[in-house]
């Protein structure tokens, strides 16, 4: 289960607790689109005790997109930076498929 707590001051603060699975990821989508734009965002991650890779990818593309992540645990830290390797050798690799495609044209 998921509890997610919002605080504001110069910025809006997603205080999250416990485990991240689908469900609270969509709810978590729900309340930054809920934001006002111009809002800057965080969460904070620091009692999340469990995380699964749809959460990692979702935590990634919310830094990505100007999310700052506080206190994160340092094993979904490595695993984000993990999953943005893999994402960045697969866009490399794409890339590179095209490029050699046109060629041979």
């Amino acid at each position: 289960m998921l509890r997610i707590q919002r605080s504001a001051s110069d910025k809006v603060i997603f205080t999250l607790s416990g485990r991240i699975d689908s469900e609270g990821l969509a709810e978590l989508q729900r309340l930054f689109d809920l934001e006002p734009g111009g809002h800057h965002l965080a969460l904070d991650l620091k009692d999340v005790t469990l995380a699964d890779r749809d959460a990692v990818k979702f935590l990634l593309r919310s830094e990505e997109n100007g999310i700052h992540l506080e206190n994160c645990p340092p094993y979904i830290h490595e695993w984000i930076e993990r999953e943005r390797e893999a994402k960045d050798s697969e866009k490399g690799l794409k890339v590179r498929k095209r490029s050699v495609r046109r060629r041979s044209h």
